[in-house]
């Protein structure tokens, strides 16, 4: 299980180092797409596959369905994490999330998100504002 908050940097070639308590459970192979609010996501490969084989059963006909299966599945790609911990982050991506030097390293249990600083702290901010009311609806849905 991904948990926990953690300030890295991505350095001059493109490479972002993941936090050990983390890389233990990624594995040497892992995959990395677009995300959901501006940052990226970082699987490892079996809960890719996963989340993949539930993307390729949503059906065809249905336009919303086919949008959200070709942003995560099109923008994904496989990277490994070299013997420091670190992956390749494309710019492809790093556009996408608008990362810059500074990146949050989020655990969020079955995988990994990676968010810009400034962005993270914008949404973060915000969401603790609202958590009380998120926690309302949630309750529809037995949490």
């Amino acid at each position: 299980m991904f948990i926990g908050e953690y300030s890295y940097s991505i350095d001059d070639k493109k490479r972002l180092a993941i936090p050990q308590k983390l890389r233990q459970l990624l594995g040497k192979k892992v995959v990395i797409t677009k995300g959901l609010d501006q940052c990226l996501f970082l699987f490892p490969v079996k809960q890719w596959g996963i989340l993949a084989k539930k993307l390729s059963q949503l059906p065809l006909s249905q336009s919303d369905a086919r949008g959200f299966g070709r942003m995560t599945l099109a923008g994904a790609m496989e990277a490994n994490v070299d013997t420091l911990g670190r992956i390749l982050i494309p710019d492809y991506l790093k556009e996408y999330a608008y990362l810059k030097k500074k990146v949050i390293i989020a655990g969020i249990y079955n995988r990994i998100e990676i968010w810009d600083e400034v962005k993270w702290g914008e949404y973060r901010d915000k969401t603790e504002k609202e958590v009380g009311d998120i926690a309302e609806r949630l309750k529809e849905l037995g949490i």
